[in-house]
Protein backbone atom coordinates (compact mmCIF):
# COMPACT_ATOMS: atom_id res chain seq x y z
CA UNK A 1 0.00 0.00 0.00
CA UNK A 2 1.30 3.69 -0.54
CA UNK A 3 2.25 6.09 1.71
CA UNK A 4 -1.48 7.88 1.96
CA UNK A 5 -3.58 5.83 0.26
CA UNK A 6 -6.37 3.92 2.27
CA UNK A 7 -6.07 0.41 2.88
CA UNK A 8 -7.90 -2.12 0.84
CA UNK A 9 -11.23 -3.46 3.38
CA UNK A 10 -10.34 -7.09 4.00
CA UNK A 11 -11.19 -9.54 6.71
CA UNK A 12 -8.59 -9.88 9.85
CA UNK A 13 -6.84 -13.53 8.21
CA UNK A 14 -6.87 -14.51 11.78
CA UNK A 15 -10.64 -15.44 11.99
CA UNK A 16 -11.88 -18.90 12.20
CA UNK A 17 -15.42 -19.03 10.27
CA UNK A 18 -16.21 -22.27 11.27
CA UNK A 19 -15.60 -21.74 15.15
CA UNK A 20 -17.61 -18.76 14.87
CA UNK A 21 -20.00 -20.66 13.16
CA UNK A 22 -20.19 -23.18 15.68
CA UNK A 23 -21.28 -20.32 18.49
CA UNK A 24 -23.78 -18.70 15.85
CA UNK A 25 -25.96 -22.13 15.45
CA UNK A 26 -26.00 -22.90 18.84
CA UNK A 27 -27.05 -19.24 20.21
CA UNK A 28 -28.10 -17.48 17.36
CA UNK A 29 -25.82 -14.89 16.94
CA UNK A 30 -22.33 -14.18 18.27
CA UNK A 31 -19.77 -11.85 18.99
CA UNK A 32 -16.56 -11.73 17.07
CA UNK A 33 -13.96 -8.85 18.28
CA UNK A 34 -11.05 -7.94 15.95
CA UNK A 35 -12.98 -8.44 12.65
CA UNK A 36 -10.89 -6.40 10.49
CA UNK A 37 -6.88 -5.90 10.49
CA UNK A 38 -6.36 -2.89 12.45
CA UNK A 39 -5.24 -0.81 9.55
CA UNK A 40 -8.81 -1.06 8.17
CA UNK A 41 -10.81 -0.38 11.91
CA UNK A 42 -8.82 2.66 11.72
CA UNK A 43 -9.62 3.84 8.96
CA UNK A 44 -13.46 3.42 9.24
CA UNK A 45 -13.71 4.78 12.35
CA UNK A 46 -12.25 8.08 11.44
CA UNK A 47 -15.08 8.13 7.95
CA UNK A 48 -17.32 7.54 11.10
CA UNK A 49 -16.57 10.63 13.16
CA UNK A 50 -14.77 12.85 10.67
CA UNK A 51 -16.23 13.01 7.31
CA UNK A 52 -19.60 11.23 7.77
CA UNK A 53 -22.54 13.53 7.02
CA UNK A 54 -25.08 12.29 9.20
CA UNK A 55 -28.72 12.49 9.08
CA UNK A 56 -31.10 12.28 12.15
CA UNK A 57 -33.92 9.53 11.58
CA UNK A 58 -37.19 9.64 13.76
CA UNK A 59 -40.05 7.21 14.09
CA UNK A 60 -43.35 8.45 13.09
CA UNK A 61 -47.36 7.44 14.06
CA UNK A 62 -47.03 5.77 10.16
CA UNK A 63 -44.07 6.16 8.35
CA UNK A 64 -40.21 7.28 8.72
CA UNK A 65 -38.62 10.66 9.16
CA UNK A 66 -35.44 11.42 8.00
CA UNK A 67 -33.80 14.71 8.55
CA UNK A 68 -31.34 15.50 6.05
CA UNK A 69 -27.46 16.23 7.31
CA UNK A 70 -28.48 19.86 8.69
CA UNK A 71 -32.31 19.07 8.73
CA UNK A 72 -32.67 18.41 12.09
CA UNK A 73 -30.66 21.50 13.54
CA UNK A 74 -32.63 23.87 11.30
CA UNK A 75 -35.93 22.92 13.10
CA UNK A 76 -36.59 25.15 15.91
CA UNK A 77 -35.38 24.07 19.53
CA UNK A 78 -39.41 24.07 20.88
CA UNK A 79 -40.21 22.17 17.60
CA UNK A 80 -37.74 19.52 18.58
CA UNK A 81 -38.68 19.00 21.78
CA UNK A 82 -41.80 18.60 20.54
CA UNK A 83 -41.57 15.79 18.12
CA UNK A 84 -38.80 14.26 20.85
CA UNK A 85 -41.66 14.03 23.32
CA UNK A 86 -43.45 12.14 20.67
CA UNK A 87 -40.84 10.02 19.69
CA UNK A 88 -40.91 8.73 23.50
CA UNK A 89 -44.49 8.07 23.65
CA UNK A 90 -44.27 6.06 21.38
CA UNK A 91 -41.62 4.15 22.92
CA UNK A 92 -43.29 3.83 25.88
CA UNK A 93 -45.78 0.90 24.22
CA UNK A 94 -44.38 0.32 20.93
CA UNK A 95 -41.53 0.20 18.33
CA UNK A 96 -39.92 3.69 17.88
CA UNK A 97 -36.22 5.23 17.23
CA UNK A 98 -35.03 8.56 17.55
CA UNK A 99 -30.50 8.22 16.08
CA UNK A 100 -28.21 9.51 13.24
CA UNK A 101 -27.47 7.85 9.79
CA UNK A 102 -25.83 7.79 6.76
CA UNK A 103 -27.65 5.23 4.20
CA UNK A 104 -24.71 3.38 2.48
CA UNK A 105 -26.57 1.46 0.11
CA UNK A 106 -29.01 3.69 -0.83
CA UNK A 107 -26.68 6.57 -1.61
CA UNK A 108 -24.29 3.62 -3.34
CA UNK A 109 -27.15 2.69 -5.39
CA UNK A 110 -28.05 6.56 -6.07
CA UNK A 111 -24.16 7.36 -7.27
CA UNK A 112 -23.84 9.61 -4.26
CA UNK A 113 -20.86 10.34 -2.07
CA UNK A 114 -18.72 7.71 -3.80
CA UNK A 115 -15.76 9.15 -2.58
CA UNK A 116 -16.83 7.94 0.95
CA UNK A 117 -14.49 5.05 2.50
CA UNK A 118 -17.63 3.87 3.74
CA UNK A 119 -18.91 2.62 -0.16
CA UNK A 120 -15.44 0.61 -0.03
CA UNK A 121 -16.61 -0.98 2.94
CA UNK A 122 -20.22 -1.57 1.77
CA UNK A 123 -18.62 -2.78 -2.00
CA UNK A 124 -16.52 -5.69 0.27
CA UNK A 125 -19.65 -6.78 2.50
CA UNK A 126 -20.82 -7.62 -1.22
CA UNK A 127 -17.76 -9.17 -2.36
CA UNK A 128 -17.57 -13.21 -3.10
CA UNK A 129 -14.69 -13.09 0.06
CA UNK A 130 -17.17 -11.51 2.81
CA UNK A 131 -20.36 -13.08 1.44
CA UNK A 132 -18.25 -16.82 1.66
CA UNK A 133 -17.43 -15.68 5.63
CA UNK A 134 -21.38 -14.73 6.12
CA UNK A 135 -22.58 -18.19 4.41
CA UNK A 136 -20.34 -20.50 6.69
CA UNK A 137 -21.06 -18.51 10.04
CA UNK A 138 -24.55 -17.90 9.51
CA UNK A 139 -25.13 -22.04 7.79
CA UNK A 140 -27.18 -20.24 4.72
CA UNK A 141 -25.92 -20.22 1.79
CA UNK A 142 -28.67 -18.54 0.21
CA UNK A 143 -27.50 -15.36 1.69
CA UNK A 144 -26.76 -13.08 -1.64
CA UNK A 145 -26.40 -9.66 -0.39
CA UNK A 146 -25.97 -7.15 2.47
CA UNK A 147 -27.62 -3.47 2.69
CA UNK A 148 -25.91 -1.32 4.96
CA UNK A 149 -25.98 1.86 6.86
CA UNK A 150 -23.79 3.68 9.16
CA UNK A 151 -25.62 4.78 12.15
CA UNK A 152 -24.66 7.12 14.86
CA UNK A 153 -25.85 6.78 18.69
CA UNK A 154 -25.68 10.14 20.73
CA UNK A 155 -26.97 10.68 24.40
CA UNK A 156 -30.92 10.65 24.16
CA UNK A 157 -30.76 7.89 21.41
CA UNK A 158 -32.41 4.72 21.22
CA UNK A 159 -33.45 1.51 19.18
CA UNK A 160 -36.39 -0.33 21.27
CA UNK A 161 -37.84 -3.82 20.66
CA UNK A 162 -37.92 -5.58 17.38
CA UNK A 163 -37.15 -8.47 15.40
CA UNK A 164 -35.88 -7.48 11.97
CA UNK A 165 -38.67 -9.78 9.95
CA UNK A 166 -39.88 -8.34 7.19
CA UNK A 167 -40.96 -11.30 5.01
CA UNK A 168 -40.39 -9.99 1.27
CA UNK A 169 -37.01 -8.68 2.39
CA UNK A 170 -35.74 -12.18 2.56
CA UNK A 171 -33.24 -11.49 6.08
CA UNK A 172 -31.41 -14.63 6.86
CA UNK A 173 -29.27 -12.00 9.48
CA UNK A 174 -28.56 -9.06 10.86
CA UNK A 175 -24.95 -7.19 11.35
CA UNK A 176 -23.80 -4.44 13.92
CA UNK A 177 -20.01 -3.73 12.83
CA UNK A 178 -19.21 -1.88 16.11
CA UNK A 179 -16.40 1.25 16.01
CA UNK A 180 -16.77 3.02 19.21
CA UNK A 181 -14.37 3.55 21.91
CA UNK A 182 -13.92 3.90 24.62
CA UNK A 183 -17.27 3.14 26.06
CA UNK A 184 -18.77 1.94 29.28
CA UNK A 185 -21.50 -0.42 29.79
CA UNK A 186 -23.70 2.11 31.96
CA UNK A 187 -23.50 4.80 29.23
CA UNK A 188 -26.41 2.38 27.83
CA UNK A 189 -26.54 1.54 24.01
CA UNK A 190 -26.01 -1.87 24.23
CA UNK A 191 -27.32 -4.21 21.98
CA UNK A 192 -30.22 -6.69 23.87
CA UNK A 193 -31.89 -10.03 23.87
CA UNK A 194 -34.51 -10.40 24.85
CA UNK A 195 -36.40 -13.88 26.00
CA UNK A 196 -39.59 -14.95 26.07
CA UNK A 197 -40.87 -13.81 29.05
CA UNK A 198 -39.32 -10.32 27.93
CA UNK A 199 -36.37 -10.70 30.08
CA UNK A 200 -32.42 -9.46 29.40
CA UNK A 201 -31.01 -12.52 28.15
CA UNK A 202 -28.17 -10.99 27.17
CA UNK A 203 -26.48 -7.81 25.89
CA UNK A 204 -23.07 -7.10 23.46
CA UNK A 205 -21.70 -3.22 24.65
CA UNK A 206 -19.89 -1.48 22.39
CA UNK A 207 -16.88 -2.84 21.65
CA UNK A 208 -14.10 -1.01 18.66
CA UNK A 209 -13.30 -3.49 15.33
CA UNK A 210 -15.90 -5.88 16.78
CA UNK A 211 -18.98 -7.74 14.94
CA UNK A 212 -22.26 -8.75 16.52
CA UNK A 213 -24.54 -11.08 14.13
CA UNK A 214 -28.07 -12.17 15.07
CA UNK A 215 -30.57 -14.39 13.29
CA UNK A 216 -33.63 -12.43 11.79
CA UNK A 217 -36.13 -12.82 13.36
CA UNK A 218 -35.31 -12.70 17.31
CA UNK A 219 -36.32 -9.90 19.58
CA UNK A 220 -33.94 -7.43 20.23
CA UNK A 221 -33.11 -3.25 20.92
CA UNK A 222 -30.52 -0.55 21.26
CA UNK A 223 -31.06 0.77 24.66
CA UNK A 224 -30.88 4.17 25.65
CA UNK A 225 -27.89 6.27 25.45
CA UNK A 226 -27.65 7.96 28.75
CA UNK A 227 -26.60 11.50 29.57
CA UNK A 228 -22.99 9.82 30.91
CA UNK A 229 -22.03 9.12 27.56
CA UNK A 230 -19.22 11.63 27.06
CA UNK A 231 -19.17 10.44 22.97
CA UNK A 232 -21.19 8.78 20.37
CA UNK A 233 -21.89 5.12 19.45
CA UNK A 234 -20.83 4.33 16.00
CA UNK A 235 -21.52 1.44 13.78
CA UNK A 236 -22.43 0.12 9.92
CA UNK A 237 -25.51 -1.66 10.17
CA UNK A 238 -28.00 -3.83 7.84
CA UNK A 239 -29.11 -7.07 6.76
CA UNK A 240 -27.68 -10.50 4.95
CA UNK A 241 -30.59 -11.69 2.42
CA UNK A 242 -31.63 -13.92 0.32
CA UNK A 243 -31.32 -12.21 -3.43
Amino acid sequence: MQAGADPIVRLNPGLDPRAIAAVFARHGRAHIPGIFPADVAERIHRALVAETPWSRVVSGTSRHYDFGPGGWEAIPADKRREIEQAVLAMGRTGFAYFYENFPVADLHAAGRNLDSYLMRVFEFLNSAEFLAFARTVVGAPQIALADAQATCYRPGDFLTQHDDLVVEKKRRAAYVFNFTRPWHADWGGQLQFLDADGHLAEGYTPAFNALNLLRVPQPHSVSYVTPLASGARYSITGWLRER
